[in-house]
């Protein structure tokens, strides 16, 4: 079957973070997502991956990612698990690893894991043959989101060189920043982080970061702003005084420059990080995001299958 797709110089077994994607490649991945989302709006499904069984193992709650991550593998034409963490022997106390190689001795190729460990990714690979994608681990790296933010970024402005992102809000326990900033730095773009102080400390001595404790300041001259949840299950202790202090809304998005787009990689808690009328107005990309997360996985999949 001949699709849009084109050849790809492709080495990498996994993917466990961006931080180590020279610029080609995430051009590379970007690239290819955009051919995928050309033959999937064509409904040509090519069978690149007929001969893989791709598990999807998220041992935290997911709706985008998993989804996305589901329907990215069906419409490459393989086959697809979902270990179900909740009924697996996960629940009687099997660990992390030989739940992995049990799905490997019964026929996995790849697995697509979120875990609540930084590192569990990367344990899956060094201990199990299968390939891995990590869905998101702990605070440490969430590539797929990444690439997906960036690529909605270069197709609203064509290109991130010399472009300021500003990451706003709980960034010290969003996996989601740290993999934006290795992005988006490589994609020459610049990066700023803004928020309580105690929630961008760790990031003064990240080379190249711009570091803001006040809205004010963060939102100023801002070519693009990525709202972050406030995250209580990672170690935040509470909204505070976020709300009345940090939370976007159109008033304080006039600090930013004209028509800077608003990013958050869901899920939004409307009311806190931002408002409702900000999340679905005009400068809002939240919906492209979510559109751009199936592509960007089928282009990965495909990639770290050696499918192309």
């Amino acid at each position: 079957m001949t699709t849009a797709v084109g050849p790809r110089t492709w080495s990498r077994r996994h993917l466990l973070d961006v931080d180590g994607l020279s610029r080609d490649e995430l051009e590379t991945i970007l690239a290819l997502a955009v051919d995928m989302r050309n033959v999937r709006a064509g409904r040509e499904h090519p069978s690149l991956l007929e001969a893989e069984t791709v598990a999807l193992a998220f041992f935290e709650a997911s709706t985008r990612t998993r989804i996305s991550f589901e329907l990215a593998a069906k419409a490459l034409g393989a086959t697809t698990v979902d270990l179900g963490v909740d009924r697996s022997s996960v629940s009687k106390g099997e660990s992390l690893v030989d739940t992995l190689r049990t799905l490997e001795r019964t026929g996995v190729t790849t697995v697509v894991i979120r875990h609540s460990d930084s590192g569990a990714p990367h344990l899956a690979a060094r201990e199990t043959g299968l390939r891995v994608i990590n869905a998101g681990d702990g605070v440490h790296a969430h590539p797929t989101q990444a690439l997906l933010d960036a690529l909605t970024l270069r197709e609203f402005f064509g290109s991130l060189d010399g472009r300021m992102v500003v990451i706003v809000g709980d960034v010290a326990h969003s996996r989601v920043a740290r993999s934006n900033i290795h992005s988006l730095q490589s994609l020459g773009a610049r990066v700023r982080v803004a928020g309580p102080a105690p929630w961008v400390a760790d990031f003064n001595h990240w080379p190249g970061v711009e570091v803001a404790t006040s809205l004010d300041d963060g939102l100023r001259d801002a070519d693009a702003v990525m709202a972050l949840r406030v995250q209580l299950e990672r170690g935040a202790e509470s909204f505070g005084d976020f709300v009345a202090d940090w939370r976007l809304d159109e008033d304080r998005m006039a600090l930013a420059l004209p028509g800077a787009p608003i990013l958050h990689p869901g899920p939004t808690n409307e009311g806190v990080e931002l408002t409702a009328e900000l999340a679905n107005g005009p400068r809002s990309l939240i919906g492209r995001q979510v559109e751009n997360g199936v592509p960007i996985r089928m282009a990965v999949l495909a990639l770290v299958c050696g499918a192309v």
